[in-house]
């Protein structure tokens, strides 16, 4: 085996966005994360000051959205969502482009929008993660939100909210991976739903995954490597 538990275990963020799940669910899963010591937890935004009251003390980050799941948010609500995040704990945010600006070509305000978002959040000395929603983009618009992300210092690109048409493909991953700068991660959401999918994103250069399938996961990843 090339890699740890941990590793992989700091690979995934553990996905709690699901609007039906209930306060209980929440509750739950930053437990979940908490035990099996994962990247961070990103969590619906409303819950996330528990949530990083729950984790505060761990190597587990507190996550939320942005502008999600459909980026159509003005940049104000943006930068207003962002710091309520901060003020509640939160460490990594991952926020939505502009979907529809980026169809329409307007490349200024897709450049805006995220530079906002960005210049807030790294003045706290926190990260952010650029979602595209590649399902609904062409190549050409992916390599320039690659770019944009890049000139703007975003900490990741990610493929996908998980809530659009489609998830990460390996074909987006590595056009991600070879138009992104070298200093910005990739992040692939949607779709990678067990281990073996988890380790061909990774030989990618995949840096982080979204997962709601963590347990099974790192059950797997620990029985592989006979930690259990």
């Amino acid at each position: 085996m090339d890699y740890t538990y941990q590793d992989i275990a700091k690979m995934i963020d553990h996905s709690l966005l699901n609007p039906t799940l209930t306060g209980r669910d929440l509750e739950q899963g930053c437990r979940i994360a908490l035990q099996y010591d994962v990247a961070s937890v990103c969590i619906m935004p409303y819950a996330l000051r528990r949530c990083a009251e729950t984790l505060r003390g761990s190597t587990v980050r507190a996550s939320t959205t942005i502008g999600f799941p459909h980026g159509g948010h003005t940049t104000a609500i943006k930068v207003a969502e962002a710091k309520q995040a901060l003020a509640d704990g939160g460490q990594e945010l991952d926020m939505v482009v502009n979907i529809s600006q980026v169809l329409s070509g307007d490349w200024d305000y897709v450049r805006a929008d995220i530079a906002a978002v960005i210049e807030v959040t790294h003045r706290q000395g926190q990260k952010v993660k650029v979602i595209f929603e590649n399902c609904y983009l062409n190549n050409d618009q992916k390599i320039r939100l690659c770019e944009i992300c890049g000139g703007l210092g975003a900490d990741w690109v990610k493929t996908s909210t998980g809530y659009g048409t489609g998830g990460a493909t390996i074909e987006d991953l590595k056009l991600m991976r070879q138009h992104a700068p070298q200093q910005v991660q990739v992040k692939a959401a949607g779709g990678v739903r067990d281990l073996d999918k988890l380790l061909e994103v990774r030989a990618l250069g995949v840096t982080r995954v979204g997962a709601t399938r963590t347990a099974e996961m790192l059950d797997e990843c620990r029985r592989r490597l006979g930690l259990r």
